[in-house]
């Protein structure tokens, strides 16, 4: 049988405390641990008890709740701390999820509410203590592999959210996913997850960056998966900068073995950034002219930044499509075999996407999901794509020239 969930409550009013006592009682999962009235008295009760779970009111009488949780937080690394409130705003839960809090209440909140937040943020806790329980952190750093194209509609966000689950589930190490398509980025959306911050309020933190301030802004999918979100609102894009770019992949780096990010098909300084930090970029084509064209000048320009033909590697989307150009053709056209090719199967991938469930889980044996996996084993195999060989006239040139 499962062990309970044990719960304190922290609060100032003693009808608050009485009522979430009950509903804590009435659940057969859950235990009651016991009760605090101020932060000063939470704090010494954080460490006499050891609650799975802490629900702080923020509002409190000297020490408020924010602080109390940032030393809870220092003194007891596993506490899972839920802050509650009457204020709903944005730079309250900014603060609340910088001092170390995982989820954010907004007062009143109904019985299901408080219920499904403990058990939520609980199950993330566990499943985050067995990916990252290992031991001690790599010295050597990630590796960010990064889904481009310049042109839209091509699958960028459909592989980057499947490679990232398919990498975490073949090596079982941590994954980062950055959605850096900043205005209309839908990653959450793919994923099925609802980002409470975004990259929009991360990059207020980012002088003072670091793996602490980062974490409470990832949202978890699954048992290694964590997301940094596109801003909500289109206009947020605007206060992502390049700098800001620069510094979250540095941090993501160190903290993840794998960093995934999709991107928007633009060369902006912001992509530009991310194109120049990436280890291995998978630009991904289509069996259609405009993108093949588009696909054939993007690469001009990587050649022109001077990138190394092992970090760009071309990744055919829907390789079976009916369109009247086969792989042959678009090779020929863009001199450059493909590295992996992912078979066209809409039904799967359409059914994916609108029920928010990588393919890679809902339909492992699936043609498209098997290329997947397979494009992971590589990734993880050697940290990037063998280069494939190149035949024909341009083929035999480098051979003899090369």
């Amino acid at each position: 049988m499962a062990a309970k969930i044990s719960v304190m409550v922290v609060d100032d009013i003693r009808a608050t405390r009485d009522n979430i006592r009950k509903l804590i009682e009435f659940h057969p999962e859950m235990s009651f641990a016991g009760e605090a009235g101020s932060a000063e008295e939470a704090i010494a009760k954080a460490g006499e008890l050891q609650p799975d779970v802490i629900l702080m009111d923020i509002n409190m009488p000297g020490m408020d709740g924010i602080e109390a949780t940032n030393v809870i937080a220092g003194e007891n690394p596993g506490a899972i701390v839920i802050i509650m409130s009457v204020q709903g705003e944005q730079e309250y839960l900014r603060k609340a999820m910088v001092a170390g809090a995982k989820d954010y209440l907004t007062k009143p909140f109904t019985g299901d509410e408080l219920v499904n937040a403990i058990r939520q943020v609980h199950a993330n806790e566990q499943r985050r203590r067995k990916v990252i329980n290992f031991g001690p952190k790599a010295a050597e750093p990630g590796k960010i592999i990064t889904v481009f194209s310049t042109k839209g509609g091509v699958g960028k966000t459909t592989i980057a959210a499947n490679l990232a689950v398919a990498i975490q589930q073949k090596t079982g190490e941590r994954v980062g996913i950055v959605d850096a398509d900043l205005q209309f980025g839908d990653i959450a959306l793919f994923l099925n997850i609802m980002p409470r911050v975004t990259i929009a309020e991360l990059v207020r933190e980012s002088e003072g960056l670091d793996d602490k301030v980062l974490e409470g802004y990832l949202t978890a999918y699954g048992e290694g998966v964590r997301v940094l979100a596109a801003p909500l609102r289109p206009e947020q894009a605007e206060m992502v900068s390049a700098a800001s770019i620069a510094a979250i992949l540095k941090v993501m780096r160190a903290q993840f073995r794998y960093v995934i990010v999709d991107t928007t098909p633009s060369f902006s300084e912001q992509m530009l950034t991310v194109l120049d930090m990436s280890d291995l970029v998978l630009l991904v084509a289509a069996l259609d002219l405009p993108t093949v064209k588009n696909v054939k000048l993007c690469m001009e320009i990587l050649e022109s930044l001077e990138y190394p033909q092992e970090k760009v590697r071309l990744v055919l989307n829907r390789a079976h499509s009916e369109g009247g150009m086969d792989i042959r053709e678009a090779e020929e056209c863009l001199r450059r075999k493909f590295a992996a090719t992912l078979p066209s199967d809409g039904k799967t991938v359409v059914s994916s996407v609108n029920r928010g469930i990588p393919f890679v889980v809902s339909h492992p044996d699936t043609p498209v999901a098997q290329k997947v996996f397979a494009l992971a084993d590589t990734i993880a195999d050697g940290g990037g794509l063998k280069q494939p060989e190149v035949h024909g006239v341009v083929g035999r040139l480098r051979r003899m020239f090369g």
